[in-house]
């Protein structure tokens, strides 16, 4: 199993790296956010399964890293860091890290934890030998949407929308899981990167241009007092799945 370590402090690196080695891993060492994001560019070779991600980096924060990287890439990342804050927690999470471990931490526990995320994780490479996979945040077929998160693009039945920075980024925020609520605090980190109080207004705008933009009302659905999430099926296939279950 490949893994990325994102370590500024070469003697903690140095010693991870020889536990993990002896562990069966293979791990990169990468000492700042800049060749973090480099090592993760595909050249060909197998993917990383996890990124172990130190949150204080010299050339920037290991928060804008993470989200860097969960906006091109599904790699599992786990968050080792000593800001034991529950903010830190709750915003590192929010930002689409699955793990997050403080220092000092039980090699025992980081390794059980580097497992349970890799598992749930499975890489392209290995997807393509294996039965196709429905389709994910590329696309929204029961609503006839394709998402083009390298160009930035939307279209709806083969006609391009056009969409600011910030639509987009919620649209493909919320097509990433179909029928999950996202809470607007976890949607203000995410694609606004700030906190939810006093922005209220601001989100309710950008849902409605959605709706509008794309012809989609029943899109994305709002849960009073929660958030918001997108419907993966549109009304004519709810209707006509509900159709087929009272005609049997």
């Amino acid at each position: 199993m490949r893994l990325l370590l994102v370590e500024d402090d070469d003697r903690v690196a140095a010693a991870l790296v020889a536990v993990l080695s002896r562990h069966g891993f293979q791990v990169r060492h990468a000492r700042s956010g800049h060749e973090a994001l480099d090592a993760l560019v595909p050249d060909g070779s197998d993917p990383y399964r996890v990124v172990l991600l130190d949150l204080g980096l010299p050339d920037r924060d290991g928060f804008e890293v993470c989200s860097r990287i969960r906006a091109g890439s599904g790699v599992p990342v786990i968050m080792v860091t000593a800001r034991a804050d529950i903010r830190s927690r709750i915003h590192g999470l929010n930002l689409g890290a699955d793990d997050y471990i403080t220092k000092p931490y039980d090699m025992g526990e980081l390794l059980a934890r580097i497992h349970a995320v890799a598992r749930r994780f499975q890489p392209a490479a290995a997807a393509a030998d294996g039965p196709a996979a429905p389709a994910g945040p590329g696309s929204l077929e029961s609503w006839g949407i394709s998402i083009d998160r390298e160009r930035r693009r939307v279209s709806v039945e083969g006609r391009e929308v056009p969409l600011t920075r910030k639509e987009f980024d919620l649209l493909a925020l919320l097509a990433q899981s179909p029928g999950v609520v996202y809470r607007r605090e976890q949607i203000f980190s995410e694609v606004w990167r700030s906190g939810w109080e006093g922005n209220g207004r601001t989100l309710e705008v950008h849902i409605g241009s959605l709706r509008t933009k794309l012809a989609l009302p029943g899109l994305v659905e709002a849960v009073r007092g929660v958030g918001y999430r997108l419907l993966p099926q549109s009304p004519t296939q709810q209707n006509g799945a509900a159709g087929a279950e009272s005609a049997s």
